[in-house]
């Protein structure tokens, strides 16, 4: 099987899985010597993720998924601050996890502006600085999206919410161990599996001071910001893929970054295609492109077929036949957005990978257009 979709899950790395299998076994909130034990890895975990971002660990809450850290930071902000405001203010290319968290606010009289991008997925700041009203109580601007890999300038956005004394989210699952990142925004979304780390754990930094209420009640876990034990043997595989994803980032991200660059001049050389995403400020792993006249989905399928992993968009979404929200916000048509097949890579992609795909795919492209509807002679 040739995997192509990191950008959806990737494979745990060895490290994470012996982190995981040797984790103590105690409940973190017992004050026993098991729970201790398992009190100090859950520390000691949040220790290192928070610090290789430059970040509080008082500052750190484990979830169990980035969607979790989604719903916690803008429900939780805009409950907090309902008093003061109730505008929200999000990417139009924002997770699912972030819109459908603005959603559920707009339901109950919340006021939700989706700052527009340009062809490329990149915000204007200009545009979002005239959304900003005295009401608006959080701004969600993504780091680098999941489907295209478009980088926005957080550092900018930062800026602009620092001196409106606005609290900013930014939703880093994608990027986090895969470019220089540090906690910039007042409240980070991060995710394991994105990183070679297991499913099932997620966390939210806040900075200190940052207005939150929880969204899960119960115990006094997690500073009383998110109930329930804590998934100790995710949250030891979490920080180990955290340490070995620095670690290795200077050695890795070039070579995703040159195995990306083969990828793309091979499909640009034997098929028509348009890439989506900002040519230059871009995540390392993902490459996604249009190829005209052919279902995205039938080239997913067929791929399958070939003993290849790739995707359409998010994986998040890839259940609904809704075109992808993040092509549209960019100004594609339906039948562009359907024709869409995102490519992600990993630390383990080789050079055959690419050179598979390369092979694979200029062949059921021309197949899938002369049996495309859409296509005429």
């Amino acid at each position: 099987m040739i995997y192509l979709d990191n950008a959806s899950t990737t494979r745990l790395r060895p490290e994470a899985r012996a982190a995981m299998q040797a984790a103590a076994f105690g409940n973190p909130s017992s004050i026993h010597a098991a729970g201790r034990a398992a009190r100090k890895l859950v520390e000691d975990a949040r220790e290192t993720i928070a610090e290789s971002y430059g970040g509080d660990p008082k500052g750190l809450v484990f979830t169990s998924c980035a969607t979790e850290a989604d719903n916690l930071a803008v429900l939780g902000v805009a409950e907090a601050l309902r008093a003061r405001g109730n505008h929200v203010i999000a990417s139009a290319v924002e997770h699912p996890a972030v819109l459908e968290a603005c959603a559920a606010l707009s339901r109950i009289g919340y006021e939700i502006s989706r700052a527009p991008v340009d062809e490329d997925g990149k915000i204007d700041l200009s545009v979002l600085e005239r959304l900003v009203t005295p009401r608006t109580i959080l701004i969600s601007v993504m780091t680098g999206n999941n489907e295209v890999g478009t980088l926005q300038p957080i550092e900018a956005v930062a800026e602009i919410a620092r001196a409106r004394k606005i609290p900013f989210h930014t939703d880093a699952a994608q990027a986090a161990g895969k470019i220089p990142f540090r906690f910039t925004a007042d409240l980070v979304t991060l995710s394991a599996h994105k990183m070679h780390g297991p499913r099932g754990a997620g966390a939210l930094w806040i900075r200190p001071g940052t207005p939150i209420v929880p969204r899960q009640v119960g115990g006094g876990h997690e500073f009383e910001l998110r109930a329930g034990t804590e998934n100790v043997e995710a949250i030891a595989g979490f920080a180990e893929a955290v340490r070995a994803a620095e670690a290795e980032r200077s050695e890795v991200v070039p070579l995703m970054e040159r195995l990306r660059a083969l990828l793309e001049e091979g499909l640009r050389a034997a098929a028509p295609m348009r890439v989506n995403g900002h040519p230059t400020e871009r995540l390392p792993h993902i490459l996604n492109v249009t190829f005209p006249g052919v279902d995205g989905e039938a080239m997913v399928v067929a791929l399958d077929a070939e003993g290849m992993c790739v995707s359409s968009g998010s994986a998040c979404a890839s259940q609904s036949l809704i075109p992808s929200h993040v092509l549209k916000a960019m100004g594609r048509g339906d039948e562009e957005t359907r024709a869409s097949v995102r490519f992600s890579l990993g630390r383990d992609t080789t050079e055959e990978d690419i050179g598979a795909a390369v092979a694979a795919v200029p062949k059921l492209v021309a197949r899938l257009r002369a049996i495309s509807p859409v296509v005429r002679p």
